[in-house]
């Protein structure tokens, strides 16, 4: 199932979810989007996504236009009615934005979830099941969500129900950046590689064999840096979901496929009877 398109929509259930992907999930891993759009079908979760979603503000308001980026939240606001959606989000910069940064300058307050936080709770309540094993895998906090929003502990659940965990010498608050953050990664090129070189080395020294992480600008950065294969959290639960769950989603999208096949059909024949009638 493709997920790229604009305004896609799933009914599943009784309240409705906005799965605000973010600018790097959206624009250049869309992998990552892919993979989440994949687990909210595969939970069941009634969500949507809007084909004209902009920029959350983090990025200008982090490199130095807090007018600009006002101007931009206040323009979210409106236009995604985000006061009145549960918001899913991938990126650890968005979530931070739109929970924090929202309130402290528009005064307004969203109910907004991390995707980590999200398959934590489905886990546990049977939505979702993993599927067991003996790979090794280390994990990277992204700064906003760990250090400036104080979650920690959701992925390494989500993580420790699909694998082993193996953490790096510095995790948690004081967990090394990726180097993408505050516009370094665009003004300063050279320097958000070398801070992901040295992340990587840390990952790499664990022994484990994948690096996830739940941020997707982190992945991105860290990707490009480390010989470690690199994984956000949403990709790593989708590919080691039990086989008669990845089944179970394929039927799904096979249903959907077949339903929109039926519907272009009879769109055709009431085409063609009008013509006739006409």
């Amino acid at each position: 199932m493709d997920y790229d398109g604009l305004n896609y929509v799933v009914d599943y259930g009784e309240n409705l979810m906005l799965y605000f992907r973010g600018c790097t999930a959206r624009e250049r891993l869309t992998n990552v989007a892919n993979a989440t759009g994949k687990l909210l079908d595969l939970a069941n979760i009634n969500y949507n996504m809007v084909g004209d979603e902009g920029c959350c503000g983090s990025v200008l308001l982090r490199t130095g236009f807090p007018e600009e980026a006002k101007k931009q939240m206040e323009k979210n606001i409106t236009n995604l009615n985000l006061e009145n959606e549960k918001i899913v989000v991938s990126c650890a910069g968005c979530y931070k934005t739109l929970k924090k940064d929202y309130k402290n300058i528009l005064g307004v307050e969203l109910d907004v979830i991390h995707i980590s936080q999200l398959l934590k709770q489905l886990i546990n309540e049977g939505k979702i099941s993993p599927n067991k094993g003996s790979l090794k895998v280390t994990y990277h906090d992204p700064c906003h969500l760990g250090r400036h929003s104080d979650e920690f502990d959701a992925p390494r659940e989500v993580i420790t129900n699909f694998s082993d965990l193996i953490e790096m010498e510095n995790v948690k608050e004081d967990a090394k950046c990726c180097g993408s953050g505050g516009g370094v990664k665009s003004a300063f090129p050279d320097l958000a590689n070398s801070i992901a070189i040295n992340r990587g080395k840390e990952a790499e020294a664990t022994g484990a064999e994948i690096l996830v992480t739940s941020c997707p600008f982190c992945e991105l950065n860290l990707e490009e840096n480390s010989s470690l294969k690199i994984m956000d959290l949403s990709e790593f639960v989708l590919k080691h979901l039990k086989k008669e769950e990845t089944n179970h989603l394929e039927k799904k999208k096979l249903e959907k496929l077949e339903k929109e096949d039926i519907d272009q059909l009879e769109n055709k024949k009431s085409k063609n009877l009008k013509k006739e009638e006409g």
